[in-house]
């Protein structure tokens, strides 16, 4: 039986995802009573309006995020973030936060979504979100993109270490190889380690590299 697992946050007004960067305002551009004098029979209608940066939320990165030159949102094609064969990698709470290439070395990535369980998630919409968090090591970049993944997500704050103002080797490595991120996911306790599909589809945006996803897994059995 098929089943879809959804691992998107919900964005609500004010929502805050990255530290140092505003929430979406979300407000009515045409509210239901003021659309009423528009039509007939009772007939309402709202039309709502946002506005927000482009990292809110459960969110999809593409080269164009962190290179001038590369693909935009427009550019990714279906099958590089649709359906893809996924493989879950469970990380203990217990273990350093830095994710290291030894979490992999077992598993067969190539062609696959990766996606990283850290847990941290349940911190979200709390301060302790933002610090601290588990993110991948450089070397563990460097191996997934040598062994063939095609998208890494990851439950936490951000893929790279952020402590400090380093390069953010882990998006150079990825990003500047074509492969996907998708950062703050929730719920991955659901999904099995593998045999499952995962998508994570973003508008076809010209000249932006980060944008909101309804990021799901489909399983079947």
């Amino acid at each position: 039986m098929r089943k879809l697992i959804d691992l998107s946050h919900i964005i609500g007004n004010g929502t805050l995802t990255y530290k140092g960067l505003p929430g979406p305002v979300i407000c009515d551009y045409l509210s239901r009573e003021a659309s009423r004098k528009n039509y007939d029979g009772g007939a309402e209608f709202q039309i709502g309006r946002i506005d927000m940066v482009s990292n809110t939320g459960t969110y999809l990165d593409c080269p164009f995020h962190r290179f001038a030159d590369g693909e935009d949102l427009s550019r990714i094609a279906l099958e590089r973030c649709a359906a893809l064969p996924a493989v879950l990698v469970r990380i203990s709470p217990s273990e350093d936060i830095g994710i290291g290439a030894s979490h992999f070395e077992r598993l067969d990535v190539a062609g696959k979504a990766v996606l990283l369980h850290t847990g941290w998630s349940t911190h979200w919409s709390t301060p302790a979100y933002f610090d601290n968090h588990p993110f991948l090591t450089e070397a563990a970049a460097v191996y997934l993109r040598e062994r063939g993944a095609l998208l890494v997500g990851i439950d936490s704050h951000n893929i790279d270490d952020t402590r400090s103002r380093n390069s953010r080797p882990v998006h150079t490595t990825l990003l500047g190889n074509g492969i996907l991120i998708v950062e703050h996911l929730r719920g991955l306790e659901q999904l099995p380690q593998s045999g499952f599909r995962f998508s994570a589809i973003a508008p076809k945006f010209s000249g932006v590299g980060t944008f909101p996803v309804r990021a799901f897994a489909e399983t079947t059995g």
